[in-house]
């Protein structure tokens, strides 16, 4: 393994090396196609470099774990806003999740469909190319700029066109409180209209997902979340209780730390954890969500932003896209066995206008395919 400590010895590492290399964060998730080559990782490169919590801005190197990123924030009350999801329990992985592999592969959790993805919030970008040049765009503060954005370029990237060594980001206030809404036994089709309408409403969910009645083990949830204020929470809440008053039986936790669990378990999806079989990610419009879902059998579902994304767990080595055949919409394949990766592309195939734009970005920033070579194939 090699594990620089610095970008000088990170770009050294990459132009001197004779083949391949597997790039890797803190190794807790492992999707795309598996890669050979000699690793090369990241985690040498920590710390946090410049923290402004009055100008909402932190600039880490890329190894960093997002435990530290988030204790330095919560220190002053501040928060990633993109809520990025933790995949170790669901891939049952170890090891620390670094803040250079969430931007890498643009993580995003529930309040994605409020606040946005992390590449929203990825001001600048520090990486070593595949001929071991280092580039930097973007800065430290928001600002208009011409040229190239790399920095959106690099976002859900995976390593195949650079090696992070540094993202500049921008944070937001920690909410006060929070709550969830609940209704109860929906169907998906139901719950759909019930998170659509919330989502309409002025009163600013910051998530909103559906489990199921296979998956509660009694019952279907269809679960939404208020954040602000005590006084803001609880008028909104009060308000959206109204709004959907005919969709049935309500429920509203508003002990905060109860809410923040229910969200933390969906952001993980840990209702797959120790479940058996293949995890499909499939991105969709959510009014398309329930009967896209209902092509799968033998399915256990979870809806997340709205309807917007399905969670699929299915037979190990279903290929969800032949079961869904043509649809407006992306799946890409999450947790497998090894040979089922090697079997079925894990992401979803290209048009071919946009494959060759990313064929020609390859051949720009890693002229000699050396970089996680083969993982989005």
């Amino acid at each position: 393994m090699i594990s620089p400590a610095t970008e000088t010895e990170l770009a050294e590492a990459v132009a001197s090396a004779k083949g391949p290399l597997r790039i890797m964060g803190g190794g807790t998730r492992p999707i795309g196609k598996p890669v050979a080559g000699q690793v090369l990782s990241t985690r040498g490169l920590s710390g946090i470099e410049l923290y402004e919590p009055g100008a909402l801005t932190i600039v880490v190197k890329a190894g960093t774990p997002v435990a530290e990123v988030e204790s330095a924030l919560a220190a002053e009350n501040q928060r990633l806003p993109f809520e990025p999801m933790d995949h170790r329990g669901l891939l049952g992985t170890e090891g620390d999740p670094t803040i250079g592999g969430v931007a890498a592969a643009n993580v995003s959790g529930p309040r994605r469909i409020q606040a946005g993805a992390c590449r929203d919030y990825m001001l600048g970008v520090r990486f070593v190319d595949g001929t071991g040049t280092v580039v930097k765009n973007g800065g430290r503060v928001m600002k208009n700029v011409t040229g190239y954005d790399l920095v959106k370029l690099m976002a859900g990237s995976y390593g195949t066109l650079g090696v992070l060594s540094e993202v500049s980001l921008k944070v937001l206030p920690q909410t006060d409180t929070q709550a969830t809404l609940m209704i109860h036994n929906l169907s998906d089709s139901h719950a759909v209209q019930a998170m659509s309408a919330a989502l309409g409403s002025p009163y600013e969910v910051t998530a909103a997902a559906h489990t199921p009645f296979s998956m509660m083990g009694d019952r279907a949830m269809t679960m939404l979340r208020l954040e602000g204020f005590e006084q803001s929470v609880k008028y909104r809440t009060d308000q959206l209780k109204d709004v959907l008053a005919s969709f049935g039986d309500i429920t509203v936790e508003d002990d905060p730390d109860k809410s923040a669990a229910i969200w933390k378990a969906s952001r993980d999806v840990m209702g797959f954890k120790q479940a058996e079989g293949d995890v499909w990610r499939i991105s969709v419009k959510p009014t398309d969500a329930p009967d896209i879902a209902a092509k799968l059998t033998d399915t256990k579902i979870f809806y997340d932003w709205g309807g917007g994304l399905i969670w699929a767990l299915v037979t190990q080595g279903t290929d969800v896209r032949a079961a869904l055949n043509e649809f407006d919409g992306h799946a890409t394949l999450i947790r497998a066995s090894e040979e089922t990766r090697h079997q079925m592309a894990v992401f979803h195939p290209e048009p071919a206008p946009v494959a060759m734009i990313s064929k020609g970005l390859r051949d720009r920033f890693d002229p000699n395919n050396i970089l996680n070579t083969g993982l989005m194939a």
